[in-house]
C-alpha cells in the first residue's frame, strides 16, 4: 500500500501546487509544466503499481446491484466530463456548474467506491474525491468570479452521447482486458 498512498500524495502535491505556491510555480516558467507532467505521470503509475500489488483486504461488501450503480453512474461521469469539450457552447451540466471535468471525476470515484469495499480501492478512490473536492475548493478561491457559458445545440449533444457511449465501451474493454469484469455476472 506505501505505493499507493505515495502515488496518491505525489498527484495531490503536483496538482495543488499551481494554486498553494502560485508564486514558485510561475519562477518555473514554461519547463515547469514538463515537471508538473512528470510528476502527475509518475504519480498516476505509482497509484497504479501500488493498486495492482496491494493485498485484498476486505472492509465491507457491496451490494452486488451496485455494480449497476457503478455502471450508471460511470455513463454520467463520463457525459458530465465531457460536457465542457465542445468549443464555445458547452453541453448540460457545463453551463449550470463551475467544473464540470472534476465533477465527473468525483462521479466517477464516488461510483468506484460503492462497488468495491477493499482498502486498497477505498484508499486510491476516496483519496482521489478527496483530491477533486479540494482541488475545486482551492480553484475557487484563487479565482471567486465565474462566468456561465452558453449552451449547446442539438448537435453538441448527439456528439457528446455518441461519445460517452464510445468511452464507456473503450473503458469496460480496458476493465475486461485487465481481468476485472465490470458487468453484473
Amino acid at each position: 500500500m506505501t505505493l499507493l498512498i505515495a502515488g496518491l500524495v505525489l498527484w495531490t502535491l503536483v496538482h495543488y501546487f499551481k494554486r498553494l505556491a502560485p508564486d514558485q510555480r510561475a519562477a518555473l516558467g514554461a519547463p515547469g509544466k514538463g515537471l508538473v507532467a512528470l510528476g502527475i505521470v509518475a504519480g498516476l503509475i505509482l497509484m497504479i503499481i501500488g493498486y495492482r500489488a496491494a493485498d485484498f483486504i476486505p472492509v465491507w461488501q457491496p451490494p452486488a446491484f451496485m455494480v449497476h450503480v457503478n455502471n450508471t453512474l460511470m455513463l454520467l461521469a463520463f457525459w458530465v466530463y465531457g460536457s465542457s469539450a465542445a468549443k464555445g457552447a458547452k453541453a448540460w451540466p457545463a453551463y449550470k456548474i463551475r467544473h464540470p471535468q472534476l465533477t465527473g471525476f468525483k462521479i466517477w470515484a464516488t461510483a468506484h467506491l460503492l462497488a468495491n469495499g477493499d482498502l486498497a480501492s477505498i484508499l486510491l478512490f476516496g483519496g482521489l474525491l478527496a483530491w477533486a473536492v479540494g482541488q475545486v475548493v482551492l480553484i475557487n478561491r484563487a479565482e471567486p468570479d465565474w462566468t456561465a457559458p452558453e449552451p449547446a445545440g442539438t448537435a453538441t449533444y448527439v456528439r457528446l452521447a455518441v461519445i460517452s457511449l464510445v468511452l464507456f465501451a473503450l473503458v469496460a474493454g480496458i476493465h475486461i482486458w485487465l481481468g476485472v469484469w465490470p458487468f453484473p455476472v
